[in-house]
């Protein structure tokens, strides 16, 4: 059979900037297997795959899917999926608001529309955890292909998790991250040396820059068979909670995130804490998209 989708970048305004995504408006009929052998096909960063909603407080139930394996959620998936839904007439323009049913449960995105229709979306992420400190910084460091020196001296290198566990590393300059260049199996071992899992890496720097950004990343996940991703809503909710906890961002502001770009595809992701209480409840990780392309898959 024919399966239709809207290729979207992501966290940009402008074509062929931000992160790609595959959006499968309509999955009835595809099992898990398919699933996962469209998205090696794709061989974008995630695809998503949408379906009805199986539960009555989510609008409609969506699975992401990376090359070689599903997620429980992510970011640029579920901000550019909203827009291909709107796109396509599945979220009407004086909507508000429009849950997602991921794998981890309800995922809202809050929805601000301009004439031409959506022009930005936040999604809110569940309440961040902290988890280990990873104490061998040198080892980390040459696992990055840096310098210990290129590591923040003040500020740990931490798990945290809004859904998906990233390594958050403060690093000292913009140059110094776009020196990175991890060795798969020394990034492996480096965690594995102190108890730990392979994790996804996020390198931040708060290190100005003309462009205006607040940090500036680069996200690796060579685990999950991603050596480098252009755009990571899912690593950015963690990163403002970091922010927030370390004093490097207050609770009432609006972070600017630009990542991507030494891949030539600069993103833009804001980032704000939901604040209840005087804590941290919940972050929120937002932008906009842009529809790049239409195509079909067949299928036998």
């Amino acid at each position: 059979m024919p399966l239709s989708y809207l290729h979207y970048d992501v966290f940009t305004a402008k074509p062929l900037l931000g992160n790609q995504l595959a959006v499968f408006t309509d999955a009835r009929g595809l099992d898990t297997a398919h699933m996962q052998a469209v998205a090696r096909e794709m061989n974008f960063s995630e695809s998503t795959f949408i379906l009805p909603n199986e539960r009555p407080d989510t609008d409609i139930r969506m699975r992401i899917f990376t090359p070689f394996n599903e997620m429980p959620m992510a970011g640029h998936p579920t901000i550019g999926s909203t827009f291909a839904l709107a796109h396509s007439g599945v979220i009407k323009k004086s909507a508000k608001r429009f849950v997602f049913g991921l794998n981890i449960g309800p995922t809202p995105v809050d929805l601000e529309w301009a004439d031409e229709g959506l022009s930005f979306g936040w999604m809110t992420q569940r309440l961040p955890t902290f988890g280990p400190i990873v104490t061998q910084r040198a080892a980390c460091a040459d696992a990055l292909g840096l310098k210990p020196e290129d590591l923040s001296d003040t500020l740990p290198v931490q798990e945290v998790s809004c859904g998906v566990p990233f390594a958050i590393v403060p690093v000292s300059s913009r140059a110094a991250i776009d020196r990175a260049a991890p060795e798969p199996r020394t990034l492996k071992r480096a965690f594995e040396d102190q108890g730990l899992p392979a994790r996804h890496v996020y390198l931040f720097t708060v290190d100005g820059g003309p462009d205006g950004a607040d940090v500036y990343t680069r996200m690796f996940a060579p685990s999950a068979g991603i050596l480098e991703d252009a755009a990571t809503g899912s690593a950015s909710g963690p990163l403002g909670a970091y922010l927030v906890t370390h004093g490097l961002a207050s609770r009432d502001e609006t972070v600017r995130n630009l990542q991507g770009v030494k891949m030539g595809r600069p993103s833009w992701i804001s980032i704000r804490p939901v604040i209840q209480s005087g804590a941290i409840s919940a972050m929120r990780v937002g932008g906009s998209a842009v529809v790049v392309g239409t195509g079909t898959i067949a299928l036998r």
